[in-house]
């Protein structure tokens, strides 16, 4: 017998208000409040690679270190969270191997993230790969903390007796810190999810529930808002969305909490 409803939820973005910046590597500039998705998206054959280290690992490097050589040093793991044309890791590793990204290029964005932002809880660092151009032209950090009403929402949606899941690009040891403040356990949250892994996992709870929500804020999200009975975009980050995600939803919200109304009124139709 189906469950009645399950919602899948993004993180970055969606609960949880992010900063992001990128270097970029062609002329050295900072970028600020950007959309890591649409850096990937602005061309084709680019990826956005996560780096999943430990960041005092990183610190006791010297700066001048190459980030080749920081990741052989420490055998830090990458993982592809979107691409705009299908990519292998081993074709990300070649790319960094040939180019000359080094350990300051990752401080210079982390440490501007940690400086705008102070109480964060999460943080991360990352590149956009080019496999046309064989380039890094970016290095990427994030860092963000939950909306003021994110746990509000998380508790309420529980209580109704939905089924709650996470689906993100992010990797699992900053998942894991949000799951655990949020009360979800491991087992219904997705890793480095990409594009299509967030379409094929709200596909595969349809199977098991009568009506299966993705909640989700960038074009990472765009797959799974199509594929969900209801696809339900956030806008609560403040940035500008291309229309053809906006398209993609069937409701536009401002703030996460407006998603337990949604709930209640899908669940009464459902029961009814």
């Amino acid at each position: 017998m189906k469950k009645r409803v399950a919602v899948v939820f993004d993180s970055a973005g969606t609960l949880l208000h992010m900063y992001r910046v990128a270097k970029d590597m062609s002329n050295g500039s900072v970028l600020e409040d950007i959309q890591t998705t649409l850096l990937v998206a602005e061309k084709a054959n680019r990826a956005l690679v996560i780096l999943r280290t430990r960041f005092d690992e990183l610190w006791q490097c010297s700066p001048d270190l190459e980030l080749r050589e920081f990741i052989d040093m420490y055998n830090v793991p990458l993982g592809i969270s979107c691409s705009s044309s299908p990519f292998k890791l081993e074709d990300v590793y070649s790319i960094i191997r040939g180019n000359n990204v080094k350990v300051r290029d990752i401080y210079d964005v982390v440490s501007h993230v940690k400086g705008r932002c102070p109480e964060i809880s999460y943080i991360a660092a990352g590149l956009v790969v080019d496999s046309l151009e064989s380039q890094v032209p970016y290095v990427l950090s994030t860092g963000g903390r939950m909306y003021s009403s994110t746990l509000e929402t998380i508790n309420t949606v529980r209580e109704l007796g939905v089924d709650i899941f996470i689906a993100s690009g992010d990797d699992a040891q900053n998942l894991q810190v949000l799951a655990s403040s949020l009360s979800i356990p491991m087992k219904r949250v997705f890793a480095v999810a990409t594009t299509h892994d967030k379409e094929r996992i709200v596909k595969n709870l349809k199977n098991d529930h009568d009506i299966v929500i993705m909640v989700g804020d960038g074009m990472n999200d765009i797959l799974a808002l199509r594929a969900a009975d209801v696809g339900i975009l956030t806008s609560q980050q403040g940035d500008e969305r291309p229309q053809v995600l906006m398209d993609s939803a069937d409701i536009i919200i401002g703030n996460i909490i407006d998603v337990v109304d949604i709930i209640r009124n899908i669940d009464e139709s459902v029961t009814s």
